[in-house]
């Protein structure tokens, strides 16, 4: 086979996507995804820190230190603008997993025209992740 063949047919495989959240404050998000919704901290850097990583199982968030906010706070309500969606399983299993720790809902479990099952929380920045699964 050719070296311009087998260039050809190699194509890049996407592994992850790790939306980065602007936080105010990253060791305060860190304990409301850890507290909350049951991720853990991969990482966090300097003092005090001003990133880090929050994951759960395939999912990761990354956490970046601002003093303001990235963006105004009344497009963001007014457009419902999303800072993350993550793909779960079972998204009603993890709708009652987080309403049974007390998570406070943007959004309430819905299925969608399209069929997907639907949520959405607001972190305590105001950054709105939607958990997305299959319909039932």
């Amino acid at each position: 086979m050719s070296d311009v063949r087998r260039e050809a047919a190699y194509r890049p495989t996407l592994l992850a996507a790790e939306p980065q959240l602007f936080v105010a404050d990253v060791g305060a998000s860190c304990e409301f995804y850890t507290k909350r919704l049951g991720f853990a901290v991969a990482f966090t850097y300097g003092e005090p820190a001003f990133y880090g990583q929050v994951f759960r199982d395939g999912a990761s968030l990354n956490l970046r230190h601002l003093d303001e906010s990235a963006m105004s706070a009344e497009l963001r309500d007014r457009e419902g603008l999303l800072s993350a969606t993550i793909t779960v399983d079972d998204a009603q299993a993890l709708f009652l997993e987080f309403q049974a720790a007390g998570v406070v809902f943007h959004q309430a479990l819905k299925t969608e025209p399209w069929g997907a099952r639907t949520f959405v929380v607001g972190d305590p920045d105001r950054n709105l992740i939607l958990f997305a699964g299959r319909g039932q």
